[in-house]
């Protein structure tokens, strides 16, 4: 294994769905055997959209859930470091001095933040939520890493973290590496309903943990193509949500190529190209749903990986932030003034 870094994780906001795996699981499953890795629950990025007392009483369940859907689709525990970003409070302090190396402007270029803003039914951007790629750069660098795995979306995030760890070494000295994107092959999956991405809240998404019978329930009422009203009538493949999910989830290309054929010929119905969709996943999802079953048979066992990996991790943050204060020069300034401030009190107590 390299001694290299890579840091990636999600917002404990949910259960972990198809377009999560393509977009990022499938990299995080490869490339954790070669980097030394770190998983971040984000909740304190969870809290630029959703911080009410109820989403947060959600967070540690959410957790939970969230490493257990990582674990089943083939990360192995004792590979990797998972992390809760609230119970490390040094990340905020990195998180305020990188605030001073980028400028409004450029945050505002950064395009999912106003889709971010939108799907959250929020008509103003809040001043969180703009800083989000700053607190995301201190997610990366406190840990010092040196890989993201990526999907399309977050990749200019990313860039920001490329942008801040670039001009700190500048100014104060090389202390961070820049990070390279790692960026996944399928970088988004549609929606189930075929109207944008796949996402948790817009009840368009399978989700790893989903049993059988649910799956076959999800594609039974995919979205396909809106004019084809009879199985006869020659169909178009291209864009239709089933034939995008069957060549991603489905091995048996001879299959998919048949399919493909008779739609646009009009020779086959969306029922049967379904069931095969559905039948597909399920293959798919087997092996994930029988390691997740094994993790969650070893009652306690996700939650003190998440406690081990946090107290591992904050001490990494406490050794960077000392390195960043003293690279600064923070650290001189209070202690000069602390010596003076002890050499006062030395004569104040001295009789005269």
């Amino acid at each position: 294994m390299s001694s290299a870094r890579m840091l990636t994780g999600d917002r404990p906001t949910g259960r972990l769905h198809l377009g999560h795996y393509v977009g990022s699981i499938a990299n995080r499953v490869r490339l954790h055997q070669r980097y030394e890795s770190f998983f971040i629950i984000a909740d304190l990025h969870m809290l630029t959209t959703r911080n009410t007392r109820a989403d947060i009483e959600q967070v540690a369940r959410n957790a939970r859930e969230m490493v257990t859907d990582v674990l089943a689709a083939g990360v192995e525990p004792e590979r990797a470091t998972f992390y809760l970003q609230s119970a490390i409070p040094e990340v905020g302090d990195l998180n305020t001095l990188f605030q001073n190396l980028v400028t409004v402007p450029r945050l505002e270029r950064v395009p999912s933040l106003k889709e971010m803003t939108r799907d959250a039914g929020k008509d103003e951007m809040p001043y969180g939520l703009l800083g989000y790629p700053v607190l995301q750069a201190a997610d990366i660098l406190c840990v010092k890493g040196q890989v993201v795995p990526v999907g399309k979306d977050n990749a200019a995030h990313v860039e920001v973290t490329r942008e801040i760890a670039r001009r700190f070494n500048h100014l104060y000295g090389e202390v961070f590496p820049v990070p390279d994107m790692i960026m996944s092959e399928t970088p988004t999956l549609v929606g189930t309903d075929g109207a944008g991405k796949m996402g948790k809240s817009k009840g368009n998404a399978i989700a790893l943990a989903d049993d059988a019978a649910t799956v076959r329930r999800k594609v039974t009422g995919m979205y396909t193509d809106p004019n084809r009203v009879r199985a006869d009538v020659p169909g178009t493949v291209e864009g239709n949500p089933v034939f995008a999910y069957h060549d991603v989830f489905n091995p048996d290309r001879a299959q998919v190529e048949d399919l493909k054929t008779r739609y646009r010929a009009g020779r086959v119905g969306d029922v049967e190209v379904k069931e095969a969709l559905a039948a597909a996943l399920n293959r798919f999802l087997d092996p994930i749903r029988e390691r997740r079953a094994r993790f969650e048979a070893q009652s306690g066992l996700v939650d003190e990986l998440i406690v081990a990996g946090t107290e591992r991790t904050r001490a990494q943050v406490h050794a960077t932030l000392v390195e960043v204060r003293r690279a600064m020069g923070l650290t001189s300034a209070y202690t000069q003034v602390r010596r003076r401030a002890e050499r006062y009190r030395k004569a104040a107590a001295t009789p005269a």
